[in-house]
């Protein structure tokens, strides 16, 4: 406890939001990612960078969609590195519980794999964490019609995508 006494209000705001949000944090960066453990680094590097500057990021109207960016940001240079294609089972690991709920998630993991990275990004900030087209373009540093357009085209693929699993 001495070391968030000597960090100060500004400390503990930042403790605060970290208790708060780290859970839809790593939610947020797995969907993203696809991989639990390179999720987990990305949160925690986006973290580090957010404390680093919290005055600053704390003011906004939204810090989360700062932590947001950056695990986007974060994925997408990792992305562009590793320029490899990841398997249903390097995405999700062994499962072995074969539930219609694992089976969903697999189908839903191999559909959000194929697409780019913004675009997986925008989908799951509208989708799964219900983000206004205006939020979406905060967090991946576009206009809102230009994330409205990347979650038209994301879903476009998609449906397509799922088209050619059904034949």
């Amino acid at each position: 406890m001495e070391v968030v006494a000597a960090r100060g209000d500004e400390g503990r705001d930042f403790d605060q939001f970290v208790a708060e949000h780290n859970l839809a944090l790593q939610h947020f960066a797995y969907l993203v990612i696809g991989d639990a453990e390179d999720a987990r680094d990305a949160v925690q590097d986006a973290l580090l960078g957010a404390f680093r500057g919290w005055a600053r990021i704390a003011s906004d109207r939204d810090p989360g969609a700062y932590v947001r960016r950056s695990i986007v940001n974060a994925n997408i240079s990792r992305w562009r590195k590793r320029r490899r294609e990841f398997t249903v089972g390097e995405l999700h690991g062994a499962t072995g519980a074969g539930t219609e709920r694992v089976l969903d998630s697999l189908y839903l993991g191999s559909l959000l794999e194929r697409l780019p990275v913004r675009q997986r990004a925008a989908v799951v900030l509208r989708y799964f964490e219900d983000r206004e087209f205006l939020d979406i373009g905060e967090v991946l540093g576009c206009s809102p019609a230009t994330a409205r357009s990347l979650v038209h085209r994301a879903l476009a693929q998609l449906r397509q995508a799922e088209g050619r699993d059904d034949a």
